[in-house]
């Protein structure tokens, strides 16, 4: 049996499966040794979609949040957050942060909105799921100032430099690499990948975007988070069978409602 991994992120609702049932989906990546699976919200309206899968799959969980991307999005307030956040299948808040690659100008609801689900994430219990583009300073600045430490989360689909990733881990956050670590020409990102104590680590996929090398330029799924947790391993230089173990066992450490 292989052993055992988490996708800490993907979007199940927008992977093509084609003739495939989810069922089946799910079959075939649990045969591929991806045990359990994060789907991340990214508005309310899709929210529901997102949990209902969580409810049908135990190995599936779900996170609540609207993304820094979603401009003309309904903005839930802390209570309503926190609400949706109550149900047991509810592992985080999220995904949000900022977003200023493509949103410029006045970006002060993106910051209102990310401190409403800091607030929410602190009040519930339950860790953030940060997305940051081309805002990783004003990103950290915010969790500071909120006192995300209290919480903590995960950095999802890190791409920033050491420093922004040992500020991250001083507020208790963990990092996550998506299959971006496995091109070639990320060789400042494999770098900080290295320097990233394990017990910090977490893998995902993104999917349905960022299909790790050998599958990229076709749509990721869940199951190959196999080929970028294989390509960390061999990167710094570990088994990949403890490497395996511990991102899995850092996880369920994060997200400690997951049972």
């Amino acid at each position: 049996m292989p052993v055992p991994l988490v996708d800490s992120h993907c979007h199940l609702p927008l992977i093509e499966r084609g003739p495939r049932s989810m069922d089946e989906f799910l079959a075939e990546t649990a045969a591929a040794g991806v045990s359990h699976i994060l789907c991340v919200a990214v508005d309310l309206p899709s929210y529901p979609g997102v949990l209902a899968l969580a409810e049908q799959h135990p190995n599936v969980y779900a996170t609540v949040g609207v993304h820094p991307n979603s401009e003309r999005a309904h903005e839930p307030d802390v209570a309503q957050l926190v609400a949706l956040a109550a149900h047991p299948r509810v592992v985080g808040i999220g995904e949000t942060g900022l977003d200023f690659y493509r949103q410029h100008g006045d970006v002060e609801w993106q910051y209102e909105r990310f401190r409403v689900h800091i607030r929410a994430a602190i009040e519930c219990g339950k860790p953030l799921v940060i997305h940051t583009r081309d805002s990783a300073a004003a990103t950290v600045e915010v969790l500071r100032a909120e006192r995300a430490e209290r919480i903590g989360g995960v950095m999802h689909c890190f791409v920033e430099d050491w420093e922004t990733a040992r500020a991250a881990m001083d507020l208790g956050f963990y990092i996550s690499f998506s299959g971006i670590v496995t091109f070639k020409t990320a060789t400042a990102l494999q770098d900080v990948a290295k320097r990233v104590p394990l017990e910090r680590l977490l893998v995902e996929t993104d999917a349905p975007w960022l299909a790790p090398v050998p599958k990229r330029g076709k749509q990721n799924e869940p199951a190959y988070v196999r080929h970028t947790a294989e390509f960390l391993a061999r990167l710094r230089g570990e088994p990949f069978e403890h490497l395996a173990a511990v991102t899995t066992a850092n996880f369920f450490r994060l997200f400690s409602s997951a049972v």
